[in-house]
């Protein structure tokens, strides 16, 4: 998904802002455990502890059952970080060479099967241009309920130009499946009172 520099201002409006992550998620399929591994922008609230990772530095978020969340903060870019990694690596492949140790990387756990991205749980931030028309909102929110995800907030901003007034409007969900998502943008996409889809996008930690 591109981020545009529309959404970068109305995330800020909306006190979110925009970070590329990395997620892998443990999660119950059928009564059968799963792992859901993905890579996306996500608008982030700006009090989340990922918001504040600038930079060259990177983070690792972790949310554990019982040890409860936590983060793991570094450079991981710029010459001298790189530098350090590499030779980190090739001081321990030297020296288990030396030593005769197994080069492998021994792991305890075992298969967890990958899970399709439509059984993700997850919320959506959804920018539409419209005509700036009366029912327009109502026929909108029709086909959120239609398909069984519920709006948290809704932002308007309205403008005019040569084409005449239309309106940008914005939405958060509330957290539904990914199927369930996908479905109501493309349902969004038929509506006759909407110009275009500006922009989807995942939301974490709210």
């Amino acid at each position: 998904t591109a981020v545009t520099a529309a959404d970068i201002a109305a995330a800020k409006d909306a006190g979110f802002v925009i970070k590329l992550l990395a997620i892998a998620e443990k999660l119950e399929d059928d009564g059968a455990e799963g792992v859901s591994v993905r890579v996306h922008p996500t608008l982030l609230p700006r009090t989340h502890p990922l918001a504040a990772v600038h930079g060259a530095f990177n983070a690792v978020f972790v949310e554990a059952e019982n040890a409860g969340e936590l983060m793991f903060y570094g450079q991981g870019a710029g010459g001298t970080p790189t530098a350090s990694a590499v030779m980190g690596d090739v001081v321990t492949v030297a020296r288990r060479l030396v030593l005769g140790g197994h080069m492998g990387v021994e792991a305890a756990s075992g298969h967890v099967r990958p899970l399709p991205l439509e059984k993700v749980t997850t919320s959506y931030s959804i920018g539409l241009d419209v005509a700036d028309a009366p029912g327009v909102l109502s026929a909108v929110a029709r086909v959120f309920a239609e398909n069984g995800v519920s709006i948290e907030t809704m932002r308007q901003k309205s403008h005019s130009d040569a084409a005449g007034a239309s309106a940008e409007l914005r939405f958060v969900t509330h957290r539904a499946s990914e199927a369930a998502l996908a479905a109501t943008v493309e349902a969004i996409k038929g509506l006759d009172v909407i110009n275009s889809v500006t922009s989807v996008l995942r939301v974490e930690g709210v």
